[in-house]
């Protein structure tokens, strides 16, 4: 789960993190309380949402100004301007796509005077299985475009979570930034509140873009993006209050409701599929046969005739969705009850596109017999090559003939 700059500032403020002081604008009418209640000369105007790129960023609508999602007010009433132009509009970055997200929140923040600019991010390195720092001096750029132009310049080490973070740590990330003196010192004491605030919050990546030291030699957090293990929000009730439904998807929020493993994807094929390395290996062979994954969806192994109706009823609500392909490998979950979820489903929202069914593994004769005997305008596949292909060459022909 994902949250807005102006929430993960704020948590961070909780562990004692150093972050500018600032004010979360949720209507025009919040614009000057908020900017009264900072310093100035200058206020930093923020568009929020779950997307990076906003200062580069384009507005949709005419009248919302050229000045990208991120703006520097000289004047309250330049702040307010700012508000009205930016609330409500659609902002397009290079992480949106191009149908862009609608700014319902802004944040007003005190400026900064900057004298130097950082990159630091934790994360979990699976590989190694312990919290990660990622530090670069290249601060306020793309870590992506300086792992692939200058990756010398991005310092990575981990640690060890029997030990927690330790004195070297920090030094490792003040030599890491060119930091000395009291900026080392407070270079270590970052790393440390930063570590805890991760482990804490049960965070699955903490990104500072960037980490800025002042004019007055002060490390400051100007930006921070937190995602969070979903698993672990049971344990969170004041983080998931956090949740804003709106940045997310609807079909996902409905599949979370029903416990289901579902991220919608840009291809016009559904899937329904038991595994999620079943479900990796579905869409991968629907891309090798010419055609893209509409979303990934991984029932689960225990699943309901419920669940599967509900799994249905999330791909066929898709406009994108040309064609729905169901891959099951019955294990713990049975091939029965998957072919009679399916059959609900389509019985009480219809089949307006061509659907294949694979079934193997447990009761699979019994799930077949199931869809055979259901009268539905069903493909029936003998193995994951045979679906993959019927249903691109379905979809291919439904096309033509819509085309005609």
């Amino acid at each position: 789960m994902n949250i807005h700059e102006y929430q993960a500032k704020a948590v961070l403020k909780e562990f004692g993190v150093p972050v500018p002081e600032g004010y979360p604008v949720l209507t025009a009418g919040d614009a000057e309380t908020a900017a009264k209640q900072l310093p100035g000369p200058v206020w930093v105007v923020k568009s929020q949402i779950h997307a990076g790129g906003r200062g580069k960023g384009k507005f949709v609508e005419a009248d919302a100004g050229e000045k990208g999602g991120v703006r520097l007010a000289k004047s309250i009433d330049e702040a307010k301007q700012f508000v009205h132009e930016m609330l409500g509009k659609t902002l397009v970055t290079i992480q949106t796509g191009p149908a862009g997200k609608q700014v319902n929140r802004l944040y007003i923040e005190d400026g900064s005077a900057i004298e130097k600019e950082f990159y630091l991010s934790l994360l979990v390195d699976r590989v190694n299985s312990r919290v990660s720092f990622v530090a670069s001096t290249e601060g306020g750029m793309d870590i992506e475009t300086v792992a692939h132009d200058t990756p010398e310049k991005i310092i990575t080490f981990s640690v060890d979570p029997a030990t927690g973070v330790m004195p070297h740590h920090g030094r490792t990330l003040s030599h890491a930034l060119g930091l000395g003196g009291d900026l080392a010192k407070q270079a270590g004491d970052l790393a440390t509140k930063l570590y805890t605030a991760f482990v804490a919050k049960d965070m699955a990546m903490l990104e500072i873009n960037p980490l800025i030291v002042t004019k007055d030699g002060k490390l400051r957090c100007l930006d921070a993006k937190i995602g969070f293990d979903s698993n672990a929000l049971y344990r969170h009730a004041d983080i998931f209050a956090l949740r804003d439904e709106t940045e997310e998807d609807a079909k996902e929020i409905e599949a979370s409701h029903h416990d289901l493993n579902y991220i919608a994807l840009d291809g016009t094929i559904g899937c329904m599929v038991n595994g999620a390395g079943l479900a990796m290996a579905t869409m991968d062979i629907i891309k090798l046969y010419g055609s893209a994954p509409a979303n990934f969806l991984d029932v689960g192994g225990g699943a309901t005739r419920e669940k599967v109706t509900a799994a249905f009823k999330i791909i066929t609500a898709d406009p994108k969705v040309k064609g729905i392909l169901v891959n099951i490998f019955g294990g713990i979950m049975k091939c029965d009850v998957i072919a009679e979820g399916v059959i609900a489903a389509v019985r009480e929202v219809g089949l307006q596109v061509p659907l294949v069914v694979r079934l193997e593994g447990t009761n699979v004769e019994l799930g077949k017999d199931i869809i055979a005997k259901s009268g539905l305008d069903v493909i029936a596949a003998d193995d994951l090559d045979d679906a993959a292909q019927k249903i691109v060459g379905a979809v291919k022909a439904a096309g033509q003939a819509g085309a005609h």
